[in-house]
């Protein structure tokens, strides 16, 4: 086989694909990837494209099928770089693997059938990357696929952790809380021993906030809690989801408001969260802007804004009493990494837990945002799931152990 040739990751979301490709070698992995890029904005009125090499451009996408199309653009532009040569492997972040599959695989018909059945279990991201993998299996027919899951890197939680109040017949039939942005945590557990060495083994919360959203606590680098169970839906409130509500309202929305079930998905997937709190946007950086108008739209923007962090906060207390305390708190993904008065407004709340913030710090971004004299000491980690699915992939077609 031969190792001068890239690897192909493909990371799909509903409203955006990322790519990239990394250089495969006689040595390790390297983290950051020659090229990448993404397409962005899928299925709404604005999209637009941009790479590594490429200015952030609008693109026309096929309305009947978007997705594909943009899709289709990423493959011509790696093509282009790859200078028509086949990648050595295409490795592709699935958000859900069920209760069998939480090491990367090679993919083939039996187990993309299999992944189907998890659609409802995600469906803001597992339709776009098996459909995804169908293309590439056209595209690239001898080309190995990898699935690598978000479910994997929580699946040795505790069992009291992984149990629904349900019945245990239910439990035992998979109905379970199984946790997600495994690649995300994967990397970050990683960088954080990196960065912050032996504190980071001890008591750990890493916030993995994004327009998805997830809290991730760790202890000696493995996932013991994290606030996302089942489904992709759960835990903290997020841009368009509404993260955890009581069941009681979902009950009496399909009871008494007659509210079906695709509708209720909708709801609750696309139009909840700072979208449906707000009526304005799913963006806290927008909201900001705006919390100060007058009227009911400053209000909103407020209220919204408010509930969002309160919901981070009470998580974050949650998983601090589950670790027996707080030693390290790290930020990370979009609004994590680059948001500061969200963290500002996160690490007042976190007070009674002794965190004190480097204003300064926190506002350039800093990996170290808390002041010396702080006993929580809180970090900003830009996350890499890319090379996480690329390190995976690699194993996986040559047969090496991943280092833990």
């Amino acid at each position: 086989m031969r190792n001068d040739q890239p690897l192909l990751v493909l990371n799909c979301g509903s409203s955006s694909i990322k790519f990239a490709l990394f250089q495969a070698g006689a040595g390790a992995l390297p983290r950051r990837p020659w090229c990448n890029g993404k397409v962005q904005g899928i299925g709404g009125p604005a999209p637009d494209f941009g790479a590594r090499s490429i200015a952030v451009r609008p693109v026309r996408l096929d309305p009947a099928h978007p997705y594909r199309d943009a899709l289709r653009l990423i493959l011509e532009h790696v093509q282009q770089q790859l200078h028509g040569r086949a990648p050595l492997l295409v490795a592709h972040r699935v958000v859900h693997g069920g209760s069998r599959h939480f090491t990367a695989v090679r993919i083939d018909a039996a187990l993309l059938a299999e992944l189907h059945g998890y659609i409802p279990l995600a469906p803001l991201h597992q339709p776009f990357a098996l459909e995804a993998i169908q293309i590439l299996l056209q595209h690239y027919p001898q080309v190995p696929q990898v699935a690598c899951f978000d479910t994997g890197f929580h699946h040795d939680l505790p069992t009291v952790e992984q149990l629904l109040p349900l019945p245990y017949a239910w439990f035992e039939r998979g109905l379970r809380r199984y946790g997600f942005h495994g690649l995300s945590y994967s990397y970050l557990a990683i960088a954080v021993a990196e960065r912050h060495g032996q504190i980071a083994r001890g008591r750990t919360i890493v916030a993995h906030l994004g327009s998805g959203a997830s809290l991730c606590a760790l202890h000696n680098l493995r996932s013991v809690a994290t606030t996302m169970g089942f489904s992709a839906l759960d835990g903290l409130m997020m841009g368009t989801r509404s993260g955890a509500i009581d069941p009681g309202v979902l009950l009496y929305l399909m009871e008494v408001e007659k509210i079906g079930p695709a509708e209720l998905g909708q709801l609750l997937y696309h139009q909840s969260g700072l979208i449906g709190v707000s009526g304005l946007s799913a963006d806290p950086r927008v909201l900001l802007q705006h919390e100060h108008d007058p009227g009911q739209r400053g209000e909103q923007a407020r209220l919204a804004l408010a509930l969002y962090v309160q919901r981070i906060i009470a998580e974050i207390g949650s998983l601090t009493a589950r670790l027996g305390g707080l030693d390290l708190l790290v930020f990370s993904a979009g609004i994590g990494e680059h948001n500061a008065p969200i963290r500002e407004r996160i690490c007042a709340g976190l007070a009674f837990l002794g965190v004190k913030l480097d204003a300064q710090a926190n506002a350039c971004h800093a990996t170290v945002i808390s002041r010396n004299d702080s006993p929580v000491v809180v970090g900003v980690e830009p996350t890499n799931e890319e090379w996480i699915a690329a390190r995976d992939g690699w194993a996986v077609v040559t047969g090496q152990a991943v280092a833990q």
